[in-house]
């Protein structure tokens, strides 16, 4: 027995395209729901002359059509309050998206659908790919055909379960050619426009798709519902992390390549720190926002003061497998201090995939913008000759008194980490070198002069060298 108030459940047929099987598959799920004692009937079977669909009814209650009158025709439609009358556990109402005639009590059968759903009846329908509203305007880019009736994706996307119905576009053509979808003096023409196999294979990959977001859909409110956080590589999902600078096209543009390789989706995401407000011109981030849609991507923006978590949270969220984020714009002093976004990212990552992508702007920090290239290759070598005499001038000016030589020769290899961290090995070498030479002529005794006395203080030397 039925619960009184409690909904009918929607089951769909999804056909890639007419004549795959959607009706002759409905009828066989309610000869095996009748074989286990439900209550099934048919109210509205479209058979399309078709003698092996015919076949099916037999043994299923079928409740007759109401007969509309209309242009001194007389039209057969689904008979609601006859099936509200007869009260089934579940009705068959063929063709979702059927117009009704004009006099009706609804306008589209769907809606005579969500009468039936809303008195505690369960439905089992068939709707083809091509009547979805959202595909409208591609099946008729695809086929030429524009199809005047659609059914909301909001309606199908509602079903409790939708059954994808396909067969190979060449085995559709070959049952077509066999007479067994249209009338014989049909065929010639259904298979030389409709039915081509180019057609058949775009629908295909249509339906396929459009199934592909509903199951996605039900995984993510299966997750949620079980507060599933770690990642289930059930569909490659890629995220982009944008941060809205000049490297951000750079990014897109690669995840897009990394994305298309695995037919993954992609998502670019923008991370808003503190309250919100975006720091970026408004030009820059409409930039970012064409080149997404361009691409077909999804973007973003998520408010939160620690960016990896948030990159992270997200990520989890949407059940990405790989994300791709660029390589650090900050200088090699502010990485001394702190590890930086892309290697919180990656140690917190787990099963997703880290791809840390270079760009122009990478490592250059404050100098980026304010130094030129020529610039940026001299001052590591200019800081090899100052950094040594600045520290060679603090120690003599002040320190001096009160360091001893052990002390003292600390301070040069601070400095000549210093250059290393500016401007790698060979300016930390020349820099070595200089330093090597104002120690032992200003600090070392005896001062003033190259010659050095003492063992230890030779080996001071040797080892500032070798730093």
């Amino acid at each position: 027995m039925r619960q009184r108030g409690r909904r009918g459940e929607l089951r769909i047929y999804l056909g890639a395209s007419p004549g795959v099987g959607k009706t002759y598959a409905m009828l066989g799920e309610a000869h095996r729901r009748a074989e286990r004692g439900t209550d099934v009937v048919a109210a509205a079977i479209e058979t399309h002359g078709r003698k092996k669909t015919a076949e099916l009814l037999d043994g299923i209650e079928v409740v007759p059509p109401l007969l509309i009158d209309y242009r001194g025709k007389r039209f057969p439609e689904l008979d609601v309050p006859a099936v509200l009358a007869r009260r089934p556990q579940v009705v068959l109402v063929d063709e979702l998206a059927h117009t009704n005639t004009p006099g009706s009590a609804n306008r589209k059968r769907w809606q005579d659908v969500e009468q039936l759903l809303a008195a505690g009846i369960t439905v089992i329908s068939t709707v083809n790919v091509q009547h979805l509203e959202s595909l409208n305007d591609v099946v008729a880019e695809i086929t030429g055909i524009q199809q005047q009736e659609t059914v909301p994706d909001s309606f199908v996307r509602q079903a409790a379960q939708i059954e994808l119905v396909d067969i190979a576009p060449e085995a559709l053509r070959r049952r077509l050619a066999h007479g067994n979808v249209y009338a014989p003096e049909q065929v010639d023409a259904a298979l030389s426009n409709y039915f081509r196999s180019g057609n058949l294979t775009a629908l295909r990959e249509l339906a396929l798709l459009w199934v592909a977001d509903q199951v996605d859909a039900a995984l993510a409110t299966y997750r949620a519902d079980k507060k599933i956080t770690a990642t289930w590589e059930a569909r490659e999902r890629v995220v982009v992390a944008v941060t809205g600078g000049p490297e951000s096209e750079t990014l897109v543009r690669r995840a897009s390549r990394i994305a298309s390789k695995s037919s993954a989706e992609l998502l670019a995401l923008h991370v808003l720190r503190g309250d919100g407000r975006s720091p970026l011109p408004d030009a820059r981030i409409g930039k970012i926002r064409e080149l997404a849609a361009s691409l077909g991507v999804s973007l973003h923006v998520v408010v939160g003061d620690d960016v990896p978590t948030a990159l992270l949270d997200f990520a989890r969220d949407v059940n990405a497998t790989q994300l791709v984020i660029g390589t650090s714009r900050r200088s090699r002093w502010a990485r001394l201090l702190d590890e930086g976004i892309g290697a919180t990212v990656v140690r917190l990552s787990g099963k997703i995939d880290v791809h840390i992508v270079t760009h122009e702007e990478s490592g250059q920090g404050f100098r980026g913008g304010a130094l030129s290239a020529r610039q940026r290759r001299v001052l590591p070598w200019l800081a090899a000759v100052l950094v040594p005499s600045l520290v060679c001038w603090i120690t003599t000016a002040w320190l001096d008194p009160v360091l001893r030589l052990g002390g003292e020769s600390a301070l040069f290899f601070v400095g000549v980490l210093v250059v290393a961290l500016l401007g790698g090995v060979a300016p930390a070498m020349l820099s070595a070198v200089v330093s090597g030479l104002l120690l032992n002529y200003f600090l070392i005794d005896p001062r003033h002069s190259f010659t050095i006395a003492e063992t230890d203080s030779a080996i001071t030397e040797i080892v500032l060298l070798l730093v």
